[in-house]
């Protein structure tokens, strides 16, 4: 957290991440009613996958050497508003039981920063990390698929996964808007939590 200012502490920093390409799908609409939620806890930002250029790993693992990348682009990006933000929460819609393909572009890309190999780089400590994941279809088993996917990704990064909601059966911009009331309950959940 930052210096305290005239007895008041500052509002931690939030960051969403809109995990699907799409900028005006259900996704994105979840995205927008958690920032809804959240805004007046945390000083809030939103991005999207799509506003990035990621290219794909190379597998030439000079960073397990250098902790750095040999290419310079939109992962660099992605990984310094990370940095920026003390809560980080993704949503992602079910690509085929997965997370979509470029945002798993984007963690192939963030090996730099995995703990599992010396050196490493870092986006900080004591980060903390949410997610929420939605698919079409009924089977909640799914959605845990790509909360696992994310809460691996997390802990990678060293972020702390403290919270996860799965949303099954939601399609369109109407679907996630029928879901409101849940998805601002974790809001809420969010928020008890970071004031901890």
């Amino acid at each position: 957290m930052g210096e305290m200012r005239k007895g008041i502490m500052p509002m931690k920093k939030l960051l969403l991440i809109n995990c699907s390409p799409v900028r005006n799908g259900a996704t994105a609409e979840i995205v927008h009613m958690a920032q809804e939620g959240l805004s007046a806890a945390f000083e809030t930002k939103a991005v999207c996958i799509d506003d990035y250029s990621i290219a794909l790993c190379k597998g030439c693992r000079s960073c397990h050497q250098t902790a750095a990348c040999v290419m310079q682009d939109g992962a660099q990006e992605l990984l310094s508003e990370m940095a920026w933000a003390d809560v980080i929460l993704c949503v992602a819609p079910s690509y085929w039981a997965d997370v979509p393909g470029q945002f798993k572009v984007f963690i192939d890309r963030c090996t730099p920063w995995c703990n599992t190999h010396e050196p490493y780089a870092t986006i900080g400590s004591g980060k903390a990390g949410y997610a929420i994941a939605l698919r079409t279809g009924p089977s909640m088993r799914e959605c845990q698929r790509l909360l696992d996917t994310l809460s691996h990704f997390y802990g990678h990064l060293e972020v702390d996964t403290r919270g996860t909601l799965g949303l099954c059966q939601v399609e369109n911009r109407d679907d996630a808007l029928g879901r409101r009331e849940e998805i601002l309950r974790f809001c809420e959940d969010i928020v008890s939590r970071e004031k901890q």
